[in-house]
This record gives structure tokens, C-alpha cells and sequence, in this order.
């Protein structure tokens, strides 16, 4: 079967959809959205972090990068920021700090309490966003009605999925439905496996998870159910889309390992990456000393308070740099 281009799909949708974000974002709104992208860009306007960084992105784990996607934000050191206060995500808000969050803060990257389809497999990929809402009649109607005119057939989950390329990660909002919210069983997660080589974000369910399993593709997932995707309407392609308690845009680095999923935004790939050299290095300093059953944890973790042993792990963390950036 031929593979539907998303610019063609887009080129054929009416004027209002794409002004007003209701089905997709225009080019010069993914754009205008995405603008501290530093790398290249979709034919769309979706930000293309390079296959090479997205290599490098595979060897970290969430808690590394998390600190470089909320380096600018005031308080809080914990994951979270579920409720958009403008509070970092410990909740209380230090004395004489600005009332929101500080520039460069994105305290609500995280999605955690997933399903996971083959844990211990990283999921790295650059977000491919769907929305799906539950089923009004009047606004679906009017959403198939244009997209028959239009010769685009039955508006349904494979219309998103034949829109995927290599590297792109789906991520479904499904608000969580379980019964009815089944996005794929496994013919259509093959097929995802196979085109984009990467996996899967479904806040909803998915079925026939005996047969994908073997195949080694990394999901998330809220639940399963016996019956097929149902009750529900496509209204959203590559638009800001919330799962759980993040917000994530198109273009977006996803990073799932066994805490959950961290959605990090691409001008913020570089800075992750160069905080997780530092972290990796200060760590494998203290359980080196740990090995030598010569100190006290408090005496090495966190910041040593012996000078001496301060100094050594700054010129062990100086002597190990991170990667620069290709």
C-alpha cells in the first residue's frame, strides 16, 4: 500500500482546521511554536532532531536529563508540575522567588505510571502527536463529511499511522480511555515497528499484546481491552497534545525507560545530554571511593566536604567532558 504523505493530507484539509490548530498547525505555526528549534524541520515544520543526537539520547536515563528540562526553573527538585501553578514541582514556592516558573523552566515534561511493553528497552524517537476526543455526532460528521470530499476515506486510527517515518515516535492521546480505546492490536503494531523503528505512547489501550511482545518493540500504555478502537473521533495531528501530566509538542526527543516517559524539547537535547556526561562522571567517581569502604556516604554524597575530596571529583569530572555535539 502506498504511504499517504502527511503534506499531501494536509494540503487537502479545509483553510479553518489548519489556521486554527483544531486539526494540525499550519507550517509557519509549527514554526512560530517550535522556535527555539536549533536543528532542521519536516517538510511541515516539525522540528528534526538529527538521527546522530537521538543516538547519543539512547545511553541516558531520565533522571539524568531531567535536571538540563528544568535548569531554569526557581524551586523544586522533584518531577511532576501536574498542575500548571507555576510552581516547581516539589509544590511550595521558596521565599523572594518569581511567581512562575524561570526561563527555561519546563517543569511538565514527565508522564509517569505507564504499562510497559518490553521494559528495559529505551524508547528514543522524535513525537509524531495524535489527538483523539470522544465521539460527538455533529462534529464528526462534519470532520468525515469534508474528509470524504476531499477523498480521504474513513477518518480512523490508520490514517495517522500511515503518516509515520523512521525515527518518529506516535503519541496517542486517548484521555486514558481503556474499553474502546485500543489505538492498535498487532498487525498495526507491526506495521508502526517496522516503518519508524522505534515504539509507541498510547494514553489509552492496547490488545493483542501476546503477539507483539515477541516482536521486541517498547510501548506504553494505560491498559488493555478485547475490543477495537471505538466512541471516538480524530481531531488532532501534530498539535500540542497532554499526556498525563505533560504537555508535549511535535518534534519533541521522547525518551521512555523503566521510570516512565520524559518528553524533552529539542533545543533542550544538547543541554541534556552535556548534563548527563556530568552526572555519569561525578557518579561513577563516589561508588569508585564507595568501592574502597574507606568513607562514609554523607563524606562523598552529595557534595564531598572534605576540600581535598572535593577537588578530586571536580578534576575527575573535568578530566571526563561530554560529548561534543555532531
Amino acid at each position: 500500500m502506498k504511504r499517504v504523505s502527511i503534506a499531501m493530507i494536509f494540503a487537502l484539509l479545509p483553510g479553518p482546521f489548519c489556521a486554527h490548530a483544531q486539526w494540525t498547525l499550519t507550517k509557519d505555526q509549527m514554526i512560530a511554536y517550535t522556535a527555539k528549534n536549533p536543528y532542521q524541520r519536516f517538510e511541515d515544520g516539525r522540528p528534526k532532531v538529527p538521527d546522530g543526537i537521538l543516538e547519543k539520547v539512547k545511553g541516558l536515563v531520565i533522571e539524568e536529563a531531567w535536571g538540563a528540562v528544568r535548569s531554569g526553573c526557581s524551586t523544586g527538585s522533584g518531577r511532576g508540575g501536574g498542575g500548571g501553578s507555576g510552581r516547581g514541582a516539589g509544590g511550595a514556592q521558596a521565599a523572594g522567588a518569581p511567581s512562575g516558573p524561570g526561563p527555561g523552566c519546563f517543569p511538565n515534561q514527565f508522564a509517569g505510571d505507564w504499562k510497559i511493553l518490553n521494559p528495559g528497552k529505551k524508547l528514543v524517537g522524535r513525537a509524531f502527536t495524535v489527538q483523539f476526543m470522544p465521539t460527538r455526532p455533529d462534529v464528526a460528521d462534519a470532520l468525515q463529511a469534508e474528509a470524504e470530499r476531499k477523498g480521504l476515506g474513513r477518518l480512523r486510527n490508520q490514517t495517522v499511522i500511515d503518516m509515520l517515518q523512521p525515527g518518529d515516535v506516535i503519541v496517542v492521546d486517548l484521555f486514558g480511555k481503556i474499553d474502546g480505546g485500543t489505538f492498535v492490536g498487532d498487525k498495526l503494531a507491526y506495521y508502526i515497528w517496522k516503518t519508524t523503528g522505534t515504539g509507541m505512547v498510547v494514553d489509552g489501550a492496547m490488545f493483542w499484546l501476546g503477539k507483539i511482545i515477541p516482536t521486541g518493540m517498547p510501548a506504553y500504555y494505560r491498559g488493555t481491552a478485547p475490543d477495537a478502537l471505538s466512541n471516538v473521533m480524530l481531531t488532532g495531528i501534530n498539535i500540542p497534545i497532554r499526556i498525563g501530566n505533560a504537555t508535549v509538542m511535535p518534534g519533541d526527543v521522547v525518551l521512555g525507560d523503566e521510570e516512565g516517559l520524559l518528553f524533552i524539547p529539542p533545543h533542550l537535547v544538547q543541554p541534556a545530554l552535556d548534563a548527563a556526561a556530568g552526572t555519569q562522571a561525578r557518579d561513577e567517581w563516589i561508588k569508585q571511593k564507595m568501592d574502597t569502604r574507606q568513607y562514609k556516604s554523607s563524606e562523598l554524597y552529595g557534595t564531598p566536604r572534605d576540600p581535598a575530596l572535593r577537588k578530586e571529583m571536580e578534576d575527575y569530572i573535568k578530566a571526563h567532558p561530554p560529548a561534543k555535539q555532531n
